[in-house]
């Protein structure tokens, strides 16, 4: 079977915000199993491309596919039950506890007749322990630092259990120890089988702990693979504008991306 049957895959993605496009004739398939960083400059696309692989930023019909079937053919609580998206920017409901938002990842697994399903307590505990936030659960959210809130907004997504997850700059306004939290998070995820595909701006931090990276530039994907079959100083001078130096980081034995000194 080919990797459009079988996943979620792109092709010839052309997508934009009113007549300037953004993706062009785009091409790609989520490598499965696997935790994915997606990298670039400001601008590049990579936010365009993780939303349109989850349909909320609407496409032409068969751009984009789930296990060969267009998304627009999905119904939404199917296509729910497979992808799962993490915006930007998630809007925190006045006044829910931890436990509620992660609830609220169940939604896909109910009815109209019926608002809740036997695996649901299971469910939101499993996804409460994954991400330490078990002692919390009865927390109002707006009462939660930015930490341990992105975690809480994380565990509404496992909790949703579906294959894919899809984490849009999932890292931004954390201090350096959330940040790490959250990656460490992403890694757990895909040793528990599922897919995880994450827009990141730090280049080093997405080196160590992405299996594979997928960098764009100008709406296209110019090169994906593993950090350090892939990172080289001439990729980040034409993608990224700036000198450096690849060194190896002295935990990890990942790549280093180190700028020159002026």
């Amino acid at each position: 079977m080919t990797a459009l049957a079988t996943g979620l895959a792109a092709t010839k993605l052309s997508v934009g915000y009113g007549a300037q496009p953004v993706l062009s004739d785009l091409d790609f398939t989520v490598p499965e199993g696997r935790f994915t960083a997606v990298i670039g400059p400001n601008g590049c696309g990579k936010s365009t491309l993780v939303k349109s692989l989850s349909r909320v930023l609407a496409t032409q019909p068969g751009m984009v596919h789930f296990q060969g079937t267009p998304l627009q053919k999905l119904r939404p609580k199917h296509l729910a039950q497979r992808i799962a998206l993490l915006p930007q920017h998630p809007v925190v409901p006045e006044g829910v506890t931890v436990g509620g938002l992660i609830a609220r990842g169940r939604y896909p697994y109910h009815s109209p007749l019926r608002q809740w399903s036997v695996d649901d307590p299971a469910a939101i505990e499993q996804a409460l322990e994954d991400t330490g936030m078990t002692a919390f659960a009865q927390f109002p959210v707006a009462q939660l630092s930015g930490g341990q809130r992105q975690r809480a907004w994380l565990a509404m997504v496992l909790a949703q259990q579906t294959q894919y997850v899809l984490l849009d700059e999932p890292t931004s306004f954390l201090d350096i120890a959330h940040q790490i939290e959250v990656l460490r998070l992403c890694r757990s995820i895909t040793a528990n089988g599922r897919t995880v595909l994450a827009v990141l701006h730090d280049l080093n931090q997405a080196a160590r702990y992405a299996d594979q990276l997928v960098v764009m530039h100008q709406g296209r994907i110019v090169a994906q693979g593993a950090a350090d079959e892939i990172l080289t100083t001439q990729l980040i001078t034409e993608v990224f504008g700036l000198e450096a130096m690849i060194g190896s980081d002295p935990w990890s034995g990942s790549p280093m991306v180190v700028p020159v000194a002026d």
